[in-house]
C-alpha cells in the first residue's frame, strides 16, 4: 500500500445497517436491503468512531463518537481515494463498482463518456485503460472532488475532461457536436437536480437518455453501454427490455446483482449492473 495508507474494507452487515473499516476509522451507515443478523459480535460494532443515521427527509445525520479529520485517505480497487463523511451519509465512492472499473481498465475503448460521474473513480479507470474520457457531473463540487483523486493516481494518465453540466443540456449538445463513445457508463440517481435546478427523474428520464445515447455511438467500433442503478423498481429484466427496445434485440447484455464482498466471507448486495454490447 501506498505510503501506508491504510484499505477500505466492508466488515459486516446486518439489521439494515453495515460495518465498514475506512482506512483507520471504523463507520457504520445504513444498507436499507440488510435484512439479516449481524454475523459479528456486538462488541465490533461498537468500536466506531462515527454512525450515520437517515430520516425521513433523504438526508440523515452523523454522530460522531470519536474526532474523525475532515478528509482522509483510503486505497481501494487499485486507487488512492479521498474520503469525507458528507451530510447524505456518503464517503466519496461507491464499493459495489469495482467490478465495471477493472473491466474499465482492462478494455480496449477509444473513447468514453462517463455520466452522473461522481467523484471520478469509474472516469479514472476507464483512463488507466487507456480510453480518452469525459467524465460529467452536475455538481461542481463532485468534479472538484475527482480532480483531487486523479492527483492521487499519477498512474492514471491525464486524459479526462472534467465536465460541470445537466446531463439532459449536456447530451443534447454531443448530439449537434456530432460527438462519438464507444463506451458510456451511467450510474443515475432516482431523482436529481441538474446545475441550474433541473429536475432528473429516472423512471421518465432514463429511457430519453437511452436513445440520445444511441445517436453517440462510434459506428466504427463495438459500442458499450454499461447501466448500473440502485432504484427501486428497476431490475435487469427491466434494464433488458429498455435497452434491446432502444438499441435492438441482438444487442448482448450481461447483468449482475452488484455486491461487497466481506470480512463475514459473505455478500451485501448493493444494485444492479447491465454491461451492454452494440455490434
Amino acid at each position: 500500500m501506498k505510503n501506508d495508507i491504510l484499505p477500505y474494507k466492508l466488515l459486516d452487515s446486518g439489521n439494515l445497517k453495515k460495518l465498514e473499516q475506512v482506512g483507520p476509522y471504523r463507520l457504520v451507515r445504513p444498507a436499507l436491503n440488510a435484512f439479516w443478523e449481524p454475523t459479528m459480535e456486538r462488541e465490533e460494532w461498537e468500536k466506531a468512531h462515527a454512525v450515520f443515521t437517515r430520516d425521513n427527509s433523504g438526508g440523515g445525520k452523523w454522530d460522531f463518537r470519536k474526532k474523525l479529520p475532515e478528509s482522509w485517505l483510503v486505497e481501494y480497487a487499485s486507487f488512492t481515494l479521498k474520503m469525507k463523511p458528507t451530510n447524505f451519509g456518503h464517503l466519496g465512492f461507491f464499493a459495489e463498482q469495482y467490478r465495471n472499473w477493472g473491466r474499465f481498465q482492462s478494455g480496449n475503448f477509444n473513447s468514453a463518456l462517463n455520466l452522473f460521474g461522481y467523484s471520478g473513480i469509474g472516469s479514472m479507470a476507464m483512463a488507466a485503460g487507456g480510453a480518452k474520457v469525459c467524465h460529467l457531473d452536475a455538481a461542481r463540487g463532485m468534479n472538484e472532488w475527482g480532480q483531487e483523486n486523479q492527483k492521487l493516481n499519477p498512474h492514471v494518465p491525464d486524459r479526462i475532461r472534467w465536465i460541470t453540466d445537466d446531463v439532459k443540456k449536456f447530451i443534447r449538445r454531443e448530439i449537434r457536436r456530432e460527438s462519438r463513445y464507444d463506451l458510456i457508463a451511467l450510474d443515475p440517481p432516482s431523482f436529481g437536480r441538474g446545475s441550474s435546478g433541473q429536475v432528473w427523474k429516472i423512471e421518465t428520464d432514463l429511457p430519453q437518455l437511452l436513445m440520445c445515447c444511441r445517436e453517440l455511438r462510434d459506428p466504427e467500433r463495438q459500442f458499450n453501454l454499461v447501466l448500473s442503478c440502485h432504484s427501486p423498481g428497476f431490475s435487469l429484466e427491466v434494464f433488458s427490455r429498455m435497452v434491446r427496445d432502444i438499441f435492438g434485440a441482438e444487442t448482448v447484455i450481461e447483468g449482475e446483482e452488484m455486491t461487497i464482498p466481506e470480512s463475514t466471507g459473505k455478500f451485501l448486495p448493493a444494485g444492479i449492473s447491465a454491461w451492454c454490447k452494440v455490434n
